[in-house]
């Protein structure tokens, strides 16, 4: 059963951002990416209150994703994509992503907070942030 609403177009968007956002990252990383995106979706708190779907997610402006900003989302998805996809809209978790609504890479360490988020761990090259339970209660 999916925790968010979808179309197959739906589907094939959130796989083409997640490889363009994290494929340096593997797999696993994919996910973790694609678990960001899903939790911006479930959510209606801070800068998400106006995210209903998966397009609005993909092309949220300002606060969006760097591979839409900045014009390198344009992959197609790969079937190895869409079924990583998939399983983060049937609600796959992976940590340090599970509740997290922001991550980025940095040049070295991750910080403590990133936009009053805490850190809540790295993976390869990306650092991810999740809220209070407090503050995004439908992440959790």
């Amino acid at each position: 059963m999916a925790v968010i609403q979808h179309t197959e177009e739906d589907v094939k968007m959130l796989a083409r951002l997640m490889r363009a956002e994290a494929e340096g990252d593997g797999q696993l990383g994919m996910l973790m990416a694609g678990n960001t995106g899903v939790n911006r979706v479930r959510t209606s708190c801070l800068d998400f209150e106006n995210i209903r779907n998966i397009r609005d997610m993909v092309f949220q402006s300002p606060g969006g994703f760097e591979a839409t900003q900045k014009g390198y989302f344009y992959q197609r998805a790969r079937q190895q994509d869409i079924d990583l996809a998939r399983k983060i809209i049937k609600g796959e978790k992976h940590h340090p992503a599970s509740n997290s609504l922001w991550f980025f890479r940095p040049e070295g360490n991750c910080p403590e907070q990133w936009f009053n988020q805490w850190n809540s761990g790295r993976y390869k090259s990306h650092c991810f942030f999740s809220p209070l339970e407090s503050e995004c209660p439908e992440v959790f």
